[in-house]
């Protein structure tokens, strides 16, 4: 198991990390600081990122450990990877990283750690408003965004505001695994490649002694 000074260390710079992030100020946050994700739809898990860069840069390495084309988020002893997640959705189902990476990872290390930052989202109105003010700042729409209007899919509701309730570091290993299903098994890309696919772990079946720290946020 990693060293429980290390753990210690990461969980005091956590507790550091701001609990309420407005979107448009963590877009031109991580906008003004060269971020390269700030133009993400899905900003919450990549301010997230920002965030575990900017306190736990004194502690780990980030993007360290790959395996073809897929890193880890960070790295010290074991790999890391940063998730969020909305309590105020149907499914608590979280997609963490590439299969066939956390296998090779597990095999190599004996598990990963996902540290996982838990709350409320506030999502847009239903006219829009953050969604163009977004493409504003971005200077237009993205490639993946004039692929969606092309295919005439739904456009999502952006989140506009989270509030973390906590900040869960979670112990993913091979027995971990058995009770995970797979994400994007058989999808294929555009150009008809086939995709990657990916871990996906349900909160509901986390057991108490893979929980190795949690940190609560008033």
């Amino acid at each position: 198991m990693l060293q429980k000074q290390i753990i210690e260390k990461i969980v005091k710079n956590i507790k550091n990390i701001p609990k309420n992030w407005d979107g448009k100020e963590a877009i031109l946050e991580m906008k003004k600081e060269g971020f390269k994700q700030w133009k993400q739809m899905e900003w919450i898990g990549w301010y997230f990122e920002y965030l575990c860069q900017k306190h736990l840069k004194q502690i780990m390495q980030f993007h360290k450990v790959k395996y073809g084309n897929t890193s880890f988020d960070g790295f010290v002893g074991v790999p890391f990877d940063f998730k969020s997640h909305a309590l105020n959705t149907k499914n608590h189902k979280i997609v963490i990283n590439d299969k066939e990476s956390i296998q090779k990872a597990i095999e190599e290390y004996g598990y990963v750690i996902v540290i996982m930052a838990l709350g409320w989202a506030k999502y847009n109105d239903k006219n829009g408003s953050f969604y163009r003010w977004h493409e504003k700042v971005k200077g237009g729409k993205s490639k993946y965004e004039l692929e969606r209007i092309e295919r005439e899919a739904w456009s999502r509701l952006r989140k506009v505001k989270f509030d973390i309730k906590e900040i869960r570091l979670i112990k993913i290993d091979g027995d971990t695994l058995k009770r995970c299903s797979s994400f994007q098994e058989n999808f294929r890309n555009a150009n008809g490649s086939l995709r990657r696919s990916k871990i996906m772990i349900s909160l509901n079946d986390i057991k108490e002694n893979e929980i190795i720290e949690q940190v609560k946020f008033e």
